[in-house]
């Protein structure tokens, strides 16, 4: 087994020490720019690509191509980059190239995050009020309408990472933020459709991290805890939640095992909650206990930056 590491820095180099733990070894890839990066010296092999900078490794057509001339089996995205892109995955199956992460179906399922609603709730897992699919302004608007005086989130349809989001709490918000939101996600991410959900104003961001097999076996690795956050950015991460309610904390690792199963999940992944403070023994702004204490978000199928968190304990 010979493995392409289809990425750069810290990710590529822990991937080929862990590829050379297990004896594999491993081929990167540079252009001109990276060519003294520090992981083309931890890699046995390096493909130069074309290009410079970060458009270099988002190269589909390069990166297989590159795995192939360097008689590779297998392609590592690493995160980042292709690392959820469908299209990548497809294309190493045409080339005969195990893709190191999600299936091409899953990463379909999860890179729309309306459509990860709609199978959340088909697998009984919880999720807030909101529409499970790209809305126009207008449907924004009556979705908020119908909040009475609730908080809602815009989100983007293929985003991630807090960029096409925003919190909207005043129906003279609305439209605004529809347009800046669209327009994030259209430049971040090459594709405008928006979804809306409640907001959950006293809310906790638990993350479950799941492995699956080619086999339908799914494991948890527990549960970190990332409510510290900037502009909807992670700042710190911590694991096992602190304080969390422990049938909380088993209902929400169990929901994402069940989530997992009923998709088929292999490879790494995490499944993303918010958890209702006011289920930890207060009440929210309006005096009365939430029926739900969590409620599912969104997926990310890929090795996650949070993961070495999860490595430690």
């Amino acid at each position: 087994m010979k493995l392409l590491v289809a990425n750069r820095g810290e990710i590529a180099i822990r991937i080929m020490r862990a590829a050379a733990e297990l004896g594999m070894p491993t081929v990167a890839v540079a252009p001109r720019d990276d060519a003294g990066s520090l992981h083309t010296g931890k890699a046995d092999d390096v493909v130069a690509l074309d290009g410079v900078g970060a458009a270099a490794y988002l190269d589909i057509e390069a990166i297989v191509a590159a795995a192939r001339a360097a008689g590779c089996d297998a392609v590592h995205p690493g995160y980042g980059f292709l690392a959820e892109n469908a299209g990548l995955a497809r294309a190493c199956a045409e080339a005969g190239l195990t893709f190191v992460g999600p299936r091409v179906e899953t990463l379909e399922l999860f890179g729309d995050k309306a459509r990860a609603r709609a199978a959340a709730v088909a697998a009984d897992v919880p999720v807030v009020r909101g529409i499970d699919r790209a809305v126009s302004a207008a449907e924004a608007q009556a979705f908020f309408d119908d909040l009475g005086g609730r908080a809602m989130m815009i989100k983007a349809v293929g985003g991630g990472g807090g960029r096409g989001s925003r919190m909207v709490d005043s129906a003279d918000d609305v439209a605004g933020a529809y347009e800046r939101c669209r327009a994030e996600a259209e430049a971040a991410f090459g594709n405008g459709e928006l979804y809306v959900e409640e907001f959950m104003r006293r809310a906790r961001h638990v993350e479950v991290q799941i492995l699956g097999d080619a086999h339908g076996a799914v494991a948890h690795l527990g549960e970190r805890e990332c409510s510290v956050q900037r502009h909807f950015q992670k700042i710190v991460e911590v694991a096992p939640a602190p304080g969390l309610d422990d049938a909380v904390r088993q209902a929400v690792v169990d929901a994402a095992v069940r989530f997992a199963q009923s998709v088929g999940y292999s490879n790494a992944g995490t499944f993303e909650f918010l958890v209702d403070a006011s289920s930890q023994g207060g009440a929210d702004e309006g005096g009365v206990r939430a029926a739900r204490a969590f409620a599912f978000i969104e997926t990310n199928a890929r090795l996650q930056v949070e993961h070495t968190v999860t490595e430690e304990v």
